[in-house]
């Protein structure tokens, strides 16, 4: 009795209907999944070297997501779902998520105003908020970075906007520069001389743009120095480390003193004002007396 039963539930859902629906939406799927990976591949196939890396980026984005949406729309449509109350609903739906969520639609249109102004690519080293890394996608909300020791970092597009970003390697070139402190004593010609001759021979170091020499004023214990070099973008930190070498070896070479930060430090008498240390003797003075 009780299998009977149920053959005859299974026999009620399972009916010609049904069957024909669900045959439907497999081939819905069947077709409309490897559709849209083709479709992706013909525009990307379009668009290769057309436009930068984030612009096809985001098209291809675009395109997925409005093909998706338009294959589950047509799914709803086989289940009986009327396509024009989901657009309804979708309308209400969205204008409450659009006031609920105005700081999402200001880094949207600050990632459009991003991507047209196209102050770095994908690829790029930026500082942004202290915040060094390579760009690794731009996105309609934010930017990912991979910073150099290998962590991830998201940063909204309106900050993006907002804050002063550096692209680090915009141009093929870049200065290494250091900031150098000899004593005040240092003949200084002969300083800049030694400087001079260390920017001329180190290795991928360029002959032009010159290289920057600079006296940039007292310190409080030396006479600073600006020192830099031209070189490639790729090589700016290997050249600051050659250039703190070179000049330790050539300023210990050459007797050159690199002073450090000291403090003296006197007794209560003889820190003392003069005049007031004179009458003080004085008293003395007049009480042995």
């Amino acid at each position: 009795m009780f299998e009977l039963t149920t053959m005859g539930i299974v026999a009620d859902f399972i009916t010609p209907e049904r069957i024909s629906l669900l045959i439907r939406v497999g081939l819905m799927l069947l077709i409309g999944i490897p559709l849209i990976g083709l479709i992706k591949k013909v525009v990307n196939r379009l668009l290769s070297d057309k436009l930068t890396r984030q612009s096809e980026v985001m098209i291809l984005r675009s395109v997925k997501y409005t093909l998706v949406l338009l294959l589950l729309m047509m799914i709803l449509n086989e289940f009986g779902f009327k396509i024009s109350a989901i657009l309804g609903a979708a309308g209400i739906f969205g204008v409450a998520i659009g006031f609920a969520s105005q700081t999402s639609i200001s880094n949207i249109i600050s990632g459009i105003f991003l991507i047209s102004e196209k102050p770095f690519l994908i690829g790029d080293s930026i500082e942004v908020n202290d915040k060094v890394g390579t760009v690794q996608s731009i996105d309609l909300l934010s930017i990912k970075l991979k910073t150099f020791d290998g962590r991830f970092v998201r940063v909204p597009n309106e900050a993006m906007i907002k804050n002063d970003v550096i692209n680090l390697t915009r141009f093929e070139i870049r200065r290494a520069q250091i900031k150098i402190g000899v004593a005040f004593k240092s003949d200084l010609r002969k300083v800049m001389a030694i400087l001079k001759d260390i920017a001329d021979t180190a290795p991928g170091a360029l002959k032009e743009p010159a290289p920057m020499l600079l006296l940039d004023g007292f310190g409080d214990s030396s006479i600073n120095i600006n020192f830099g070099v031209w070189t490639a973008t790729s090589n700016v930190f290997n050249m600051k480390n050659e250039l703190i070498f070179a000049v330790i070896d050539r300023f210990n070479q050459e007797g050159i003193e690199i002073p450090f930060p000291h403090v003296s430090l006197y007794s209560k008498e003889a820190s003392e004002p003069i005049k007031q240390q004179e009458m003080t003797k004085e008293i003395m003075q007049e009480k042995e007396v």
